[in-house]
């Protein structure tokens, strides 16, 4: 897990953003290590030669796309070492020389570095500030002072090191040299990292980027030397590669073993084939004998706001760059919630919320349901979790529900499913926690939130329909769009991955399912059930999309409602929250007949038709910080920061 920190300055920051923590456990291969560097490192940095051409053809109209090419050039430059070493000063008569764990760089000459390093200098001097010209000056004096002293070309370098006896096997090698070493040389705290703070949000994302460079150069750089291993004096310093855990020094031995791990060939997939016959809607009121009725609805958000802003301000070194307002356009959301707290105390909150406000207690609830995609907990589930925290000391069926953002409708299905069964009321929990799976990964950042929902389902009284008409369910397709939504994925270091185009394919293909659906099923007053419709209110995925989405299937936008400008997207808990937020902004003022699609990772899909009374609609839970800190966004400072000043231990 990646959790975000709540700094001294009440902003949120995301480490994993800046502190580049690999996890080689699940790469095998050197080729598997190396795409990941590639995608991440290499896409989007220009070498040094890059920067120079654009300067040359003056492409830089402002500081700002200087500073930052700068910085990307070096994370670039330090692709390999920072993901995978510690780099220590270490004396030369100090250093093992027949260890397998104890690596050197070695170094071609910058040769034409000079001239580079007097481009971007002279560059930098003549352009003129983007926002804040103190601040821009500290930037660059980290970023150059990195660059100016650089050294080497960093085109061809090897991903593993050779160790110290590989080094002295080759004569014309040249490494990092120091005549001295101060162990005191001064770097960035951690703390000083997380509570950078400026008052423009992409130079306090680049301070962060040029903190993290400079901690990569902890010695005197203007006395760095290459030097061949003839040239090295006992009493002098070299820089030491170090395996930064086990699982680096462990993929290490399986990169360059003389004979690799055998790999099962994986079985092609089968091409995908229409079902035997359509899946019909369930028509729930009289095709079952007891009615579902909905008796509460109860959510709690995540207690910080991370705006666009935040997201802005953490920008990693890997991202393309995007304003706040281009966020927003792009997906229709201007802020999210985060939670401190875990995943299972959401649904707690939630839990207790809505017994309390239907007036039920834990003994008359039979069975207790929980659609999630983000528990870390598989035993106890998270269902079963509940029922013993809520005090059940029995239920005919506690389970945990995996069906993403369509978790609603699966949610409901099986509740009724259940209802005929026990025959007492059904505890439907939809919850996620997204702010500590995200990562580094743009697109999940920028979309996704968290948060929980919990109604309680009971049997209608004698002569009362009850209020869900129609539930559906669908699952699969393609398997580019079975695999359009990731987590946890391997290829970016476990985080969760969305892939666009797939997920746009999938959601067309559903909401033309249910549009067709609901067009043939008779609705209340003679028409078709799709006519009677009173509010849409589908996943909140991305606003842009679902508007396009539904103007081609041929849904009008002022027949949507959306939360997602100030919830994101919380998969499984997106469609309740709305919901209740449908009430609370006095959208749903009577009982309406709602139409709630949902569509997403693992390509599932589904949707119900259901009466939403707003009686139903519990008092929101506020939840406080676990940390006992503000929430963040309650207010952003703007005071601008010393990076001089926060050097420490």
């Amino acid at each position: 897990m990646k959790p975000f920190v709540v700094n001294n300055h009440g902003h949120l920051v995301f480490p994993a953003n800046f502190r580049v923590d690999l996890d080689f456990s699940v790469l095998d291969t050197l080729d598997q290590f190396t795409a990941v560097i590639g995608r991440d490192f290499e896409a989007k940095a220009p070498t040094g030669t890059d920067v120079l051409d654009r300067i040359e053809a003056g492409s830089y109209t402002s500081r700002f796309a200087l500073l930052r090419d700068l910085g990307q050039n070096l994370f670039w430059v330090n692709r390999y070492s920072m993901t995978m070493f510690d780099k220590r000063p270490t004396r030369w008569r100090d250093v093992p020389r027949t260890r397998g764990d104890v690596f050197l760089p070695v170094l071609t000459p910058w040769v034409d570095g000079d001239r580079k390093v007097a481009a971007v200098e002279q560059a930098y001097r003549q352009l003129p500030a983007t926002w804040d010209a103190e601040a821009e000056d500290r930037v660059f004096g980290l970023l150059y002072d990195v660059f100016r002293h650089k050294r080497h070309h960093a085109t061809t370098l090897p991903a593993i090191k050779p160790t110290v006896a590989q080094f002295l096997e080759t004569p014309a090698a040249l490494t990092f040299v120091l005549p001295s070493h101060d162990a005191d040389y001064p770097v960035f705290s951690d703390a000083a990292i997380l509570d950078a703070q400026e008052s423009v949000p992409e130079l306090e994302a680049l301070t962060r980027w040029a903190m993290v460079l400079h901690n990569q150069y902890p010695w005197e750089r203007a006395d760095t030397e290459l030097r061949t291993a003839d040239q090295i004096g006992d009493d002098d310093f070299v820089i030491a590669f170090h395996p930064r855990n086990h699982d680096v020094s462990a993929f290490i031995e399986r990169a360059t073993a003389a004979v690799p791990a055998p790999r099962r060939a994986a079985r092609p997939p089968a091409p995908p084939v229409e079902p035997v016959r359509p899946y019909p809607p369930l028509q729930v009121q009289g095709a079952v004998a007891v009615a579902p009725k909905i008796e509460a609805l109860a959510i709690v958000r995540g207690e910080h706001v991370c705006d666009n802003t935040d997201v802005v301000r953490n920008a990693s070194f890997s991202w393309s760059p995007m304003s706040a307002e281009e966020i927003r356009a792009k997906t229709g959301i201007g802020q999210r919630r985060y939670t401190e707290h875990d995943i299972e105390q959401l649904a707690l909150e939630a839990a207790h919320a809505a017994l309390a406000h239907s007036g039920r207690t834990p003994a008359e609830i039979g069975a207790v349901l929980v659609a999630t995609c983000t528990s870390n907990r598989l035993i106890p589930s998270l269902s079963t979790w509940l029922s013993g925290e809520l005090g059940l000391l029995q239920t005919h069926c506690s389970a945990d529900i995996v069906a993403a953002c369509a978790g609603l409708p699966y949610g409901l299905a099986e509740a009724i499913r259940q209802l005929q069964e026990v025959q007492r009321p059904v505890l439907l929990v939809c919850v996620e926690k997204f702010s500590d799976k995200i990562g580094s990964v743009r697109t999940s950042r920028m979309i996704f939130g968290d948060g929980a929902a919990a109604m309680v389902i009971a049997p209608a009284p004698a002569g009362d329909p009850g209020d869900v008409e129609v539930v559906q369910t669908y699952a699969s397709g393609p398997v580019s769009q079975v695999n359009s939504i990731i987590w946890p994925n391997p290829e970016f270091d476990n985080d969760i991955t969305v892939y666009g185009p797939e997920v746009k394919a999938l959601v067309a293909r559903y909401l033309a399912q249910m549009i067709d659906e609901l067009g043939s099923l008779p609705g209340a007053d003679g028409g078709s059930l799709l006519e009677s419709i009173e509010l849409i209110v589908p996943h909140q995925a991305n606003k842009t999309m679902i508007l396009q989405l539904a103007g081609a299937a041929g849904l009008s936008a002022d027949q949507l409602y959306f939360n997602i400008e100030t919830m994101g997207n919380v998969s499984a808990a997106s469609i309740p929250i709305a919901i209740f937020d449908a009430v609370r902004d006095k959208v749903i003022t009577a009982p309406t007949r709602v139409f709630a699609p949902g569509f997403g990772a693992g390509a599932v899909g589904g949707y119900a038709v259901l009466t939403v009374d707003p009686a139903i609609v519990a008092p929101e839970v506020v939840l406080e910080p676990a940390s006992g800190r503000a929430p963040a966004g309650a207010a952003h400072s703007t005071s601008s920061s010393d990076v001089s000043a926060a050097f420490g231990s």
